[in-house]
């Protein structure tokens, strides 16, 4: 015999996280408990409810569509940001720069363990040289000095010529189009194909420069070339198998040049890299949009911390909030950042327990240094298997963030000295602090030789890419200067 009833405690855990309302906790089922027939009504109720709709089943075959499916995005103009030209200036030059810096900070110790850092360089507070080996997504120098970067900088200046290259375009209604994106990306490394070909020298070295700056948009074009084709099954499989088909934090990387050049237009933002996430998998997605959005609203001259995180809640135009059982994971890992710095917070000094310290705090503030443990020691309960996947990338930036309380110098300390894929998330902290304090407020002897470095020994200009950034958004009216601000 088939028993319907209904479990109330069942229920709660369930679905309260989604249904929690006002009303629904004044009821709190007295119906149920205080009128006796009522639960035989609901049960005789639900057994109908369901025997309809078994018999109201048909089968049906679904049709696959034979391209991607078009945007349903709907991305309106807005009301030009109005700026003065030094200061906008100031925000885009700090966002780029700020970005290099945590690159730059980050990429001694890339993925390197905490006690690993902890043995050749302490407690990390400024930019060191990189006494490692050249690979395609880390430095492109052996030993580079202190200011070099990595494959997170590269991508600021592969979007600046994306951005460029699109001009109107990038601008579209719907948002930037990922087909002009995917294309841009497969003629990159196209390009980088026909480089190597042409070298001609008996010595090794050549070879392996050429061989790695291809290497490193190899993966990118496997997937975006089926992509560029409207070949769903191609590009199914291959964005299964990028990085061995790890959620990663692709999208992540050029995300805050999208919020860059969508000034305090943050739903616009997220909408627009959302749409050039090609790269990523699940939530991943969700992730790239919120780091662009952040980005964007730091760009607001009246932009503050609540500004940005307010972001995090209020923009969901691809309704990730209702998703079924799980709600958004995005802002799971804001939660789980926001309890676990306020925890920390909480801490008094007779709560220290030195041995329990595990970083280098000698001669420094222990009650500060007994919170930084915690909150790594937190993290540290949540890690993925892969240092890149974009949950933990966005958890560790958000607490950081959250600690600090939007603190540059201190969120980069935070970020390198946790460890993992610490150039990354220091990169995207830094491009979101950077856009939020500007160039003048960044520490200036590191903003200056991270600019020095990249152009002279790199070849990336950081100031040359701000002024081309700047002529593009007042070309493109997303800024209107007014001097008199």
């Amino acid at each position: 015999m088939l028993k319907i009833g209904f479990d109330k405690d069942i229920f709660n855990a369930q679905y309260t996280p989604f249904l929690r309302t006002e009303r629904y906790n004044q009821l709190d089922f007295v119906l149920l408990k205080e009128i006796p027939n009522m639960r035989l009504f609901t049960n005789l109720y639900l057994f109908f409810a369901c025997c309809l709709f078994l018999l109201s089943c048909k089968e049906t075959t679904t049709t696959l569509p034979k391209t991607v499916p078009k945007s349903t995005i709907n991305n309106k103009p807005t009301t030009p940001l109005k700026i003065s030209k030094a200061l906008l200036k100031d925000k885009v030059l700090g966002m780029l720069v700020g970005s290099a810096i945590g690159d730059a900070m980050g990429a001694p110790t890339e993925m390197w363990q905490r006690e690993n850092i902890q043995t050749e360089y302490g407690f990390v507070q400024k930019l060191d040289k990189m006494v490692r080996a050249p690979s395609p997504e880390g430095t492109w120098q052996m030993n580079l000095p202190a200011g070099g970067t990595t494959d997170d900088t590269r991508w600021k200046g592969l979007l600046t010529d994306f951005i460029i290259e699109e001009g109107s375009d990038f601008y579209q209604q719907k948002g930037s189009n990922p087909y002009h994106f995917a294309e841009f990306i497969t003629k990159a490394y196209e390009a980088k194909i026909k480089a190597l070909k042409q070298v001609d020298s008996f010595a090794p070295t050549p070879y392996e420069a050429a061989l790695m700056e291809m290497s490193w948009l190899q993966e990118w074009a496997v997937v975006a070339k089926p992509f560029r084709e409207k070949d769903i099954e191609g590009y199914t499989y291959a964005l299964n198998h990028f990085y061995g088909g790890e959620p990663t934090c692709a999208g992540m990387l050029y995300a805050p040049m999208i919020g860059l050049v969508h000034p305090n237009e943050a739903t616009n933002a997220y909408q627009s890299a959302y749409r050039l996430g090609i790269f990523d998998l699940g939530y991943a997605r969700d992730i790239t949009g919120l780091t662009a959005a952040m980005t964007a609203a730091a760009m607001s001259p009246a932009a503050s911390p609540e500004s940005i995180l307010a972001t995090l809640r209020d923009i969901d135009p691809n309704g990730y909030f209702n998703s079924r059982l799980v709600g958004r994971s995005a802002h799971r890992f804001y939660k789980d950042a926001l309890y676990s710095v306020t925890a920390a917070k909480k801490m008094t000094r007779a709560d220290i327990d030195v041995d329990k310290i595990k970083l280098p705090y000698q001669g420094q503030d222990t009650l500060y240094f007994a919170q930084l443990q915690k909150l790594f020691d937190d993290l540290d309960a949540k890690n993925e298997d892969m240092a890149f996947h974009p949950g933990e990338i966005h958890q560790i930036n958000l607490t950081a963030l959250l600690f600090t309380g939007f603190d540059f110098q201190q969120s980069m300390e935070f970020v390198t000295n946790y460890g993992r894929d610490n150039d990354t998330v220091a990169a995207i902290t830094g491009a979101i602090l950077g856009a939020l304090h500007g160039y003048s407020n960044l520490p200036k002897e590191s903003a200056t030789l991270v600019l020095a470095v990249n152009k002279e020994q790199l070849g990336i200009d950081l100031e040359k890419m701000s002024e081309q950034l700047v002529a593009f958004m007042i070309a493109e009216q997303k800024v209107i200067i007014k001097e008199a601000l």
